[in-house]
């Protein structure tokens, strides 16, 4: 048995890591990672180690993905083989090379041929310049021929390969590639190229892939190229409008949703660039009225995955994420670090367990996630609200004879999708850093379900008893059948759906935002002090950030919000050191180092979104450091010197938020020309509804689609595939830029392997 854990790699960089699965041959991670790639790479690579407390860790196998195979694989679930990993076959990098073949006449007046090599190493971020000079061929005065084999006519069968070593390892120098260039590519004149750095063709050989087990992966890769702002206006327009198209199924938003195959494909930008432009709640009010329009059982009001729904759960998973950190964050902290025993299910009870203990310790939970919930109404957004309020009253009227359903349609929400999720899977909201282990999943899932059943329990006249299958659930949730938890649910259920505008807490909790380790820079605020780099926690809130010199210690220093002037990236050159960034606050930047460039990025996005409405931010900075006495950017002498290069958010007018609409317009648009079959199929469908007037045939291939008014539907349809074509002229104008631009051999598209 083996204590497993996988990281995530760009090339050889780790970007994430799992949690550690103990004593197992066949782990379970279940975890979800998503990030913005910010920087080119050749392989996303998966490894899985051993954990040795005492050595170093194992690595056990690898699987790695080219990046141009990452589209064979995108959203499916797939096994792949582990292959094995030896130094042989970690590469990286790439090496710039120029040849040049010279003749060369000796002191003696004899003429010989000599290899000119010159190349400049890019390996993990570093250039190396070196040169070399060969003598490839014997002089005619040259005598001993068992020295030198090569003929002239035969110079064309040499190749240069080139090894590239890091010995900055003590114990060993490690291999990071190698390269081969035939001699003939010379011709007459001199041959430069990129290379990628190849592993040894003897690594790696092994034929025992299979001894090494499978790991399956579900990967989701998307690469857009976006376009100047202008070009996306008619189809950002036409998307804008969705909300008032009658009906809505006629609308671009909603045919989007008609004719991706996962609807989920469709729903994140269309979410995203409606939350931009503040049209999120007229559209979700919209397609909600049409499904409610087929909904016939109060009890199944909003079950589906719908369009409504879908696009509903993705806004509040955006617009929540706060919401969800203040309130649950704390008591699921709690749960999973310190996890009191909780099954309560006969069958899966353990010989000694105390099952009475065990209902004591889960009540407490509930009690105090439920406590937690209904009391945190002041923290709703209030997008969410104008949400509920809009699908109360639409249920109302939907069903004006029952007096709950005003309730269950939002509590069918908040607390069957939202909140109850995030109890279940606190790690794909961020509220956790990884899955949590088996007993405290388990743990989660009694309580999530729980919580479900009493969200609904003043929602619905009749008992939610029978909503469990297992009898222990039923036993158990009889101790909460009070009236005090039916009118608290009630309580909270009307203020969160009131448009009535709430009264700020006087005191209010700051947001807890991001932690995690980095290093930092001594920044020398004493004499003796040194200025090293040191291990530090970090702890962004919505007020301050803070470093610690442990978890949970008392903080170290402190910047408050209000005083960040900017946050920008550091130039590697500075302290010769990948992944930094800097916080300039008044005093004296602080220099950070990340663990890795996704990392990076991800707090340079959180420091810098947190204080952007700061009244005195910069709008140039230095991007490197000042030292020996000058700035090493732009070698000015004065540390107060004003920068030299304008700040990448731009001055505070010009800040962007976090949605950037042309690149989720360029999302859409891309969804559309891939899904343009179905766009005429349903274009067809529409003019054949209008030709036949008659009642629609269920095996038409139109009775998949959604058509209240062809008409309507037929002329967006138009309108869609009008503005996707003319959007199609300059992304192939742009392509065809790119790949004449980008030649092989180039920097931006490196040869692999031999050219011949």
């Amino acid at each position: 048995m083996r204590d497993c854990f996988c990281t995530i790699n760009l090339d050889q960089e780790e970007v994430f890591r799992t949690q550690l699965v103990e004593k197992s041959l066949s782990p379970f991670f279940g975890e979800e990672f998503y990030f913005e790639i910010p920087r080119t790479f050749q392989c996303l690579s998966f490894y899985i180690y051993d954990k040795s407390v005492l050595q170093r860790d194992l690595r056990i196998g690898k699987v790695a993905i080219k990046k141009e195979d990452l589209c064979k694989y995108t959203s499916r679930e797939t096994w792949f083989l582990l292959q094995p990993v030896d130094s042989n076959s970690e590469v990286q990098g790439k090496v710039h090379l120029e040849l040049k073949l010279n003749e060369l006449i000796t002191d003696n007046g004899s003429v010989c041929q000599q290899l000119v090599v010159h190349n400049t190493v890019c390996a993990d971020g570093k250039k190396i310049i070196e040169g070399f000079y060969l003598q490839v061929t014997r002089s005619s005065s040259y005598t001993k021929k068992s020295q030198f084999q090569v003929e002239e006519e035969d110079i064309e069968k040499l190749e240069v390969r080139i090894d590239l070593w890091n010995n900055g390892n003590l114990v060993q120098d490690v291999f990071l590639g190698e390269i081969k260039v035939p001699v003939k590519v010379l011709g007459n004149d001199s041959f430069q190229a990129w290379y990628l750095l190849q592993p040894r063709e003897n690594g790696n050989k092994s034929s025992k892939t299979d001894d090494l087990g499978s790991l399956r992966l579900n990967v989701c890769y998307t690469e857009d190229y976006v376009l100047p702002s202008e070009y996306y206006a008619a189809l950002r327009n036409l998307l804008l409008k969705s909300p008032d198209v009658q009906p809505v199924s006629a609308s671009a938003a909603y045919i989007l949703g008609e004719v991706c195959r996962d609807k989920y494909d469709a729903v994140l930008p269309l979410v995203r660039l409606l939350l931009h432009h503040h049209k999120i709640v007229p559209f979700v009010t919209a397609v909600a009225e049409l499904d409610l329009k087929d909904t016939q059982e109060v009890n199944t009001i909003f079950r589906g995955n719908t369009l409504a729904t879908r696009c509903l759960d993705e806004m509040m998973k955006i617009v929540g994420k706060h919401y969800l950190k203040v309130t649950l964050k704390p008591v699921l902290d709690e749960i999973c670090e310190s996890p009191k025993p909780c099954e309560i299910d006969p069958l899966k009870l353990k010989e000694g367990d105390n099952v009475e203990v065990h209902k004591e310790n889960l009540r407490y939970y509930v009690d105090k996630v439920f406590n937690t919930i209904v009391q945190s109404s002041i923290s709703c957004p209030t997008l969410m609200c104008d949400v509920f309020y809009s699908l109360r009253h639409l249920a109302a009227k939907r069903f004006p004879n029952d007096p709950h359903v005003q309730y269950s349609a939002v509590s069918s929400f908040v607390f069957l999708r939202f909140f109850a999720v995030a109890v279940v899977s606190p790690h794909t909201f961020h509220l956790r850093p990884h899955h949590p282990d088996a007993q405290t999943s388990r743990t989660l899932t009694l309580i999530s379900k729980t919580i479900q059943t009493l969200g609904s329990w003043g929602s619905l006249s009749k008992s939610k008893l029978s909503s469990f299958k297992e009898t222990f659930m039923c036993e158990f949730f009889k101790t909460f059948q009070e009236e005090k938890f039916t009118e608290a649910v009630q309580k909270f259920l009307d203020e969160v759906s009131s448009t009535e505008s709430k009264e700020p807490s006087g005191m209010s909790e700051p947001v807890h935002l991001k932690e995690g380790e980095m290093y930092k820079r001594a920044q020398g605020r004493t004499r003796i002090g040194k200025k090293n780099f040191k291990k530090r926690w970090f702890c962004l809130t919505s007020r301050e950030l803070t470093y610690h010199k442990q978890r949970d210690k008392e903080p170290i220093y402190t910047i408050p919000i209000k005083n960040i002037l900017t946050v920008e990236k550091l130039e590697e050159s500075a302290f010769n050191r990948k992944n930094m960034f800097q916080v300039i606050y008044g005093e004296k930047p602080l220099y950070i180092q990340a663990n890795n460039c996704v990392e990076a990025s991800e707090w340079i996005e959180a420091l810098c979104r947190v204080s952007r409405c700061n009244q005195r931010r910069l709008s140039v900075y230095h991007p490197s450091a000042f030292l020996n006495g000058n700035w090493l950017c732009c070698k000015a002498t004065t540390e107060n010197t004003k920068g030299c290069t304008p700040c990448t958010a731009g001055v505070p007018a010009d800040i962007q938020i976090e949605i950037d609409g042309d690149r989720e317009t360029e999302r859409i648009y891309s969804l559309f020309a891939i899904n343009m079959p179905k766009l005429q199929k349903m274009e067809e469908a529409c003019g054949s509804i209008a030709v036949y007037q008659g009642p629609q045939k269920e095996l038409d291939d139109y009775s998949n689609f959604t058509i209240e008014d062809s008409v309507a539907t037929f002329q967006t349809l138009q309108q869609i595939i009008a503005i996707v074509e003319k959007l199609n002229e300059p992304h192939e104008k742009y392509r065809k830029k790119r790949s004449s631009s980008a030649k092989y051999g180039s920097e931006e598209n490196p040869i692999v392997g031999k050219v011949s």
